[in-house]
């Protein structure tokens, strides 16, 4: 979008005079020229400026700046490529090629603060280079700016003649957007593409420029890659990161503890790729211990590879954590690291930092310390497999280990499930649901699989390591970052109580509120029809979980210390920790660096940000696998549960594939709905018709919008009969809304 003209006003106040001009960088008040019109033109900051082909900050008439160039002294910039040696590689944003020529290339100047990746936007002051230079001009970058400014992703329709068309992918997305002739960039018909606005008009399709075809769009294998490009979720490593990943070499024992003659096993999902942790226990043979257990729990070392301060560790922080998507996995980390020098395999010698802990008779932990060591895993198992040898049918690998560390481990896991009954965490019954997908991508089944002990055990003693580092570093002083899950807001836990009240179970307010008085609530509903409607609606009054430099404990499992410290190949919080303890603990120089500590807040918003990014994303996709799946099967009818109820209609989840659908209220029926806020439920005005959230009813599938993960359904049959509503206060009484199409 183009930007007004400017002029320029010094900065100083002293006689209103200009700077010489070469003496260096200048502050100058930027004011706009009165003829041009403002009325669209209102920026609140560097980040929303799109365009500066109008703004020159040239100062001076004899300004070093070269006449003949092209460019603005201040422009803005795409990154094209990140070269062998790690240089970045732009064009600007803006230029007429049929004007001018092939867009100049960029080499930008890169600091910590400003470091971009292939596709970001950098606001760079720019120098002209000589004729002879293999780039036509050098630049220092001033910000780096989103990436998804104006970016729109949808499939290419082509026109009857030059040009096309582009549908959106969001849900929110409802008009098309025209490709003028020249900026379809080679998309075909029926490509998922990515591509920019360039004109934004008052009346009309807003104009667009294909930027990336991302393939077919009727391929399921394609369809996560919307949700990445739509999340800006980073899914490719630069040329700088495979440069230090191509160095790495492996890990120097020396000064480690050997832990290599300890039968530490890894117990993960069959399909796991990584492995970063491995555990072990035995009877503790102290007298003054009678009954108790010594615990190993050993986690990848990978702050042995990732230092502060590298390409490796900017990528690492800026990605936050791992997606996981049906079809494939955006790593945090390159393979060659999360795959393979930290991977905990089987047979293999590793780094480590290994967390000791005793406990005693009860389950409570008497002590604990950590060690930087060297293991060797004896056996890689899955939950399967683990369980199954306890339950009697032993694979050839899990024999080996059977007497030596799974045994020990599962006496040692009824141990630690005295103090975890006693500790009353957060107990909900919500199962979750797997995709499988056969070799076309495709949804095979979906299942929703067994909970074994076998990942009650891993969780436990997970749980009991993060606790351990977090208590730790606190009492070194050392800073990290918790795993915070504060108690529900009292809003959420009046709208609780209001509504367990109409299903008769109490729930006192006014008392300090435990995880513990949750778990009465669940027992109560235990085997009831309404268990699964309470379950939603407690895990609905629950705050989301964070990371945060400053404590302040984790409700939901009953802790007052709690820290990630597991998981540092797929998340950065893990990382944090483990520098953190390797500082506290003088166990080498690889610790938290100052940049660390001083950006602890921000990496915190970061990486609790790009948490919720991934949720969001991961769940998009199976909407959209499961829409594409059931796009043939339109007029089918489904058994399914009510998950949601607002005024304009209600939200229901099939049983079989887990799919999100949406029931409008226009469809219910004769009778006029109105929601009740309290019961979570929409109620007929003059039948006293019921549809409660956690209701299991049957729908017919309507309408299907595969890119969109959009399902529209109808009720097949009556609500429940229930009283008609009386007198609804707001805002238990809502009017149905809709909008204009």
């Amino acid at each position: 979008r183009p930007l007004p003209n400017f002029a320029l006003q010094p900065a100083t106040s002293a006689g209103r005079r200009w700077p010489k001009a070469g003496g260096g960088d200048h502050h100058v008040r930027i004011y706009p020229i009165r003829k041009t019109s403002l009325k669209k033109f209102r920026p609140k900051s560097l980040s929303r400026v799109t365009s500066v082909a109008d703004l020159d900050l040239t100062v001076g008439k004899k300004s070093k700046a070269k006449k003949h160039q092209a460019l603005s002294a201040l422009t803005l910039v795409e990154v094209i490529a990140i070269d062998g040696d790690g240089e970045i590689v732009g064009r600007p944003v803006e230029w007429n090629e049929g004007a001018k020529g092939p867009a100049p290339t960029i080499l930008l100047h890169a600091s910590e603060n400003h470091s971009p990746g292939i596709g970001d936007r950098v606001m760079a002051k720019l120098i002209a280079n000589g004729p002879a230079a293999e780039h036509g001009y050098r630049g220092k970058v001033i910000r780096v700016l989103s990436n998804d400014i104006g970016k729109v992703i949808g499939t290419f329709r082509k026109s009857s003649g030059a040009g096309g068309r582009i549908v959106p992918s969001g849900k929110k997305d409802r008009d098309e957007y025209v490709v003028p002739k020249g900026d379809e960039g080679g998309a075909l018909e029926g490509e998922l593409v990515v591509a920019e606005v360039t004109r934004q008009r008052g009346r009309g399709l807003m104009q667009v420029r294909v930027r990336e075809r991302l393939g077919d769009a009727a391929d399921p294998r394609n369809l996560s890659l919307i949700a990445i490009h739509t999340h800006g979720i980073p899914d490719e490593f630069s040329a700088a990161v495979a440069m230090e990943v191509k160095d790495l070499r492996p890990f120097n024992p020396a000064g480690r503890s050997d832990l290599r003659h300890i039968p530490l096993v890894t117990i993960d999902p069959a399909d796991a790729r990584d492995h970063d942790d491995a555990i072990w226990a035995e009877p503790d043979l102290d007298e003054n211990n009678p009954g108790g257990f010594k615990l190993i729990v050993a986690i990848a070392d990978v702050a042995t590879y990732v230092v502060p301060g590298s390409a490796l560790d900017k990528e690492a922080r800026k990605r936050g954590n791992s997606v996981y998507f049906p079809d494939r996995v955006v790593p945090m980390l390159p393979e060659r690291i999360s795959n393979d020098l930290c991977s905990l395999k089987e047979g293999e010698d590793r780094p480590a930092l290994a967390c000791y802990m005793t406990f005693d008779k009860s389950g409570i932990k008497k002590s604990h310390h950590f060690e930087r060591a060297v293991i060797r895993v004896a056996a890689g198992l899955a939950y399967e497999e683990a369980q199954a040898a306890i339950d009697g049918k032993v694979s050839v690998r899990a024999k080996d280990v059977l007497q030596t560390a799974l045994k020990p481990l599962w006496a040692a896991y009824a141990c630690l499930c005295k103090a975890r009954d006693k500790r009353g965490p957060l107990d909900l019954d919500l199962p979750e649901r797997k995709v499988l997908l056969d070799a076309k991508g495709n949804i095979d089944r979906v299942i929703v699989p067994d909970r074994l002990d076998a990942h009650r055990l891993v969780e436990e003693f997970m749980i009991q390591a993060n606790v351990a580092a977090a208590e730790q570093l606190n009492k070194k002083r050392t800073p990290l970052l918790f795993r915070v899950h504060e108690q529900p807001s009292p809003e959420k836990l009046r709208a609780l109580a209001d509504f367990l009240r109409t299903v008769n179970i109490p729930f006192a307010l006014g008392q300090v509120i435990r995880s513990s008085h949750f778990n009465k609530v669940l027992k109560a509903a235990k085997e009831t029809p309404q268990q699964r409607l309470i379950n939603e609606v407690v895990l609905r009054s629950q705050a989301q979980a964070n990371y945060r430099p400053l404590n302040a404990g984790h409700f939901g499992l009953s802790l007052a210390n709690y820290a990630h410290f597991t998981s540092p190949i797929r998340r950065y919080a893990d990382l944090i920790v483990h520098r953190a303890l390797v500082t506290a603990l003088g166990f080498g120089s690889d610790g938290l660096s100052t940049f660390d500590i001083a950006n602890l807040e921000e990496t915190a918003e970061m990486i609790s940000a790009a948490e919720r990014r991934a949720m969001v994303a991961e769940r998009e996709t199976m909407d959209r696998l499961v829409a594409s799946h059931l796009a043939s099967q339109i007029g089918a009818t489904f058994k399914g549960r009510v998950s949601g109820v607002v005024g304009a209609g209600l939200f229901v989840v099939l049983r079989e594939t887990g799919a999100d659908g949406f029931v409008p209220v226009s469809s219910l029926g004769q009778d006029y709905f109105v929601f009740d806020a309290v019961r979570h439920a929409l109620i007929g005005t003059s039948s006293g018709e019921t549809f409660q959230l956690g209701d299991e009813v049957e729908v017919k599938l309507m309408e299907v919008a595969p890119l969109k993960g959009g399902l529209r359904l109808e009720i097949v049959g009556d609500g429940k009969s229930g009283e008609k509503p009386k007198r609804l206060s707001r805002p238990q009484l809502r009017k149905p809304k809709f909008k204009k199409r």
